[in-house]
């Protein structure tokens, strides 16, 4: 190819890694020469000889032993958005589904598979969480569903979020809200989510009400149970905010299953803004997080902890998405 555009070997390399001392008339004869030899640059060798792969590995934390197409639609989504993200910034991304020690596996960097890595899915699995959060010092990393503060994470503004959803209600002339959800969960997201219900509560004069969920199910059926439990308690209440899109939809149906009318005896709001949510009956009022801020700063955390800065915590923004299971 050197031959061919009548310059050195060492000038055709300079010339398509894009080396600015090239002249332009220069990097076209070579170009023109390549296409010519049908040249395909090998970019494994030109990321070695940089030291970088060019490539994220993203981990889908799953629950042991589950269906992948069981897994929350909330993580497709970030999962979608993160992947967009890291491909407008030149990355490839390496995507691993890890549910039990039999596969756990976060050594892209010592293997030279990937110069980081983002961790998503739940808190729940914390045998994964305990796996990744003993991997070794150096390693490159930012995680969504943390449990803890310790690790490098990034996560939606989930008291603000909660809060906005609460006074919502509020607005609407919802007084006896009640919250589905814990404060005890791994999912750290929760108990942030029950406070900002709980601190909107109490800043119009009202007690906060928390119907604890059951550890362990699906989060549709959690909330459907949380609803039935909430109904055959006799306790009077006129909305319920779920700390999940998954929850407040599982109590969505049991609710209309006991003929109690949505919105007008009862509303409904969640939180995650997942595509299911359009389209029960009636739809779901949520707050939803910012896909496309979430995947941009799960990747820009990673990149610059790569290029060697320390991780810092950052908050996504959240806005209210009024459907019809609450009053106008």
């Amino acid at each position: 190819m050197a031959e061919a555009a009548g310059v050195s070997q060492s000038t055709v390399s300079r010339a398509l890694a894009g080396d600015t001392s090239i002249s332009e008339p220069t990097r076209k004869r070579v170009i023109e020469a390549a296409q010519k030899l049908n040249y395909q640059v090998d970019e494994n060798a030109a990321r070695l000889r940089r030291g970088k792969t060019g490539t994220l590995a993203l981990v889908m934390i799953c629950r042991p032993g589950q269906d992948r197409k069981d897994i929350n639609p909330f993580y497709f989504a970030l999962l979608g958005s993160t992947c967009a993200a890291a491909s407008a910034r030149g990355y490839e991304v390496l995507v691993a589904f890890q549910d039990s020690a039999a596969n756990f596996w976060g050594h892209y960097q010592e293997r030279r598979k990937a110069d980081g890595m983002i961790v998503i899915g739940t808190s729940e699995n914390t045998e994964a969480w305990d796996y990744f959060g003993a991997l070794p010092e150096g390693t490159n990393w930012v995680c969504w569903g943390a449990p803890n503060d310790n690790f490098p994470w990034i996560r939606s503004d989930n008291a603000a979020g909660a809060a906005l959803a609460t006074r919502h209600m509020l607005v609407r002339g919802y007084r006896q809200i009640v919250c589905l959800g814990s404060e005890t969960s791994p999912q750290r997201q929760f108990k942030e989510r029950f406070d900002g219900y709980a601190a909107a509560m109490r800043e119009a004069g009202l007690e906060p009400v928390l119907q604890k969920i059951d550890r362990g199910l699906p989060r549709e059926e959690q909330g459907r149970r949380a609803a039935a439990a909430l109904a055959e308690s006799g306790r009077p209440f006129d909305a319920v905010f779920g700390v999940s899109d998954e929850i407040a939809l599982g109590a969505l149906k049991e609710l209309s299953r006991r003929g109690i009318a949505i919105p007008d005896d009862v509303g409904v709001v969640g939180f995650d803004g997942v595509r299911a949510g359009q389209w029960s009956v009636p739809p779901l009022t949520t707050v939803e997080s910012d896909f496309e801020v979430a995947g941009s700063l799960l990747v820009d955390r990673l990149i610059a902890t790569i290029g060697g800065e320390a991780p810092s915590p950052r908050r996504v923004p959240v806005r209210l998405v009024v459907r019809g299971s609450t009053r106008d």
